[in-house]
């Protein structure tokens, strides 16, 4: 079997058996074609032919290739891609030995999650009021975001009915896995308002569907739609802070935790595999509180 036909397979199981997102597949797919490409480069075209050598030359080379070197976020993903890849080739029986078994990705260094204050997401929600269609609606997109702490993909892949009794939101995360998250007054306020006054406007100019965010032509909002409008609401609210599609997760997470929530409730509500991936946002929070105990004791300086 060729190289390009293992991908495929290897492809397939994720998506098949694993449940994996498309997005998440296109991924895999990036990383697992940049890896061929490297191996055929190098006079390797068949996979049983790959040695723990190579897959080390290859992550170095994602490091220092003149076009355009990856980050070590990015080196760490793909290292991650190819020994799942070969992990799967040995139990497929394709190959006799795991190659990738003892590589490594670099060290990454431990980066905070970027949150805003409680002030800059009350500003950003500011900058959606108002009674059209497209003000409601983004309203209730970034009210739901900051509510749930959901994920862009997450808000957008929403359908009505994943609203339920209005005070409650079924989220679908990675790998299709399903959580419940409460919903505030103030999100259920706005997703109120959308469905009773803009939804019903949108939803006639395009084919039937039940998803919740409706773009202007009547079909479900997308992804990038999404950015573009809370991108929007960052420039109208002027906030001199950087904004990235995860900024209310982010700030969700952060204000739950300062607010004394408990780390384990904010892995639930989040979506987490692991407590170990919720409890980085502890560290802001201390980060927080350093900063006011320093700037408010006077024996602190």
């Amino acid at each position: 079997m060729t190289a390009a036909a293992e991908v495929d397979t290897f492809l397939r199981h994720l998506a098949i058996e694993r449940g994996l997102s498309t997005n998440t597949i296109s991924a895999y797919r990036r990383d697992l074609a940049l890896y061929t490409a490297w191996l055929g480069d190098n006079g390797v075209t068949a996979m049983g032919d790959v040695t723990p050598e190579h897959i080390s030359a290859f992550v170095r080379h994602l490091g220092t290739r003149e076009e355009a070197p990856l980050t070590s976020s990015s080196i760490a993903r793909v290292t991650s891609t190819v020994r799942g890849f070969h992990r799967f080739l040995l139990d497929e029986g394709e190959v006799e030995t795991d190659a990738a078994r003892d590589t490594r990705p670099p060290k990454l260094s431990a980066r905070l999650p970027k949150a805003i204050s409680i002030d800059q997401v009350e500003r950003l929600l500011a900058a959606t009021d108002g009674d059209s269609v497209q003000q409601l609606r983004d309203k209730a997109l970034l009210e739901l975001l900051y509510a749930t702490g959901a994920r862009v993909s997450e808000a957008v892949a929403l359908n009505v009915d994943d609203v339920i009794d209005g005070d409650v939101v079924r989220l679908f995360g990675k790998g299709g896995k399903q959580r419940i998250v409460p919903v505030g007054r103030f999100a259920q306020a706005a997703i109120e308002a959308y469905l009773v006054r803009a939804r019903p406007v949108l939803s006639p100019r395009g084919a039937a569907t039940p998803a919740l965010f409706l773009g202007l032509r009547g079909q479900r909002v997308s992804r990038q739609n999404a950015w573009l409008i809370i991108r929007g609401a960052a420039e109208r609210a002027d906030l001199d802070v950087e904004i990235s599609p995860h900024t209310l997760r982010h700030s969700f997470a952060t204000h739950l935790l300062t607010g004394g929530a408990d780390v384990r409730v904010v892995q639930e509500l989040l979506g987490h595999a692991s407590v170990a991936t919720t409890q980085i946002y502890t560290l802001v929070t201390v980060d927080t509180l350093r900063d006011m105990y320093t700037s408010a004791h006077p024996r602190a300086r």
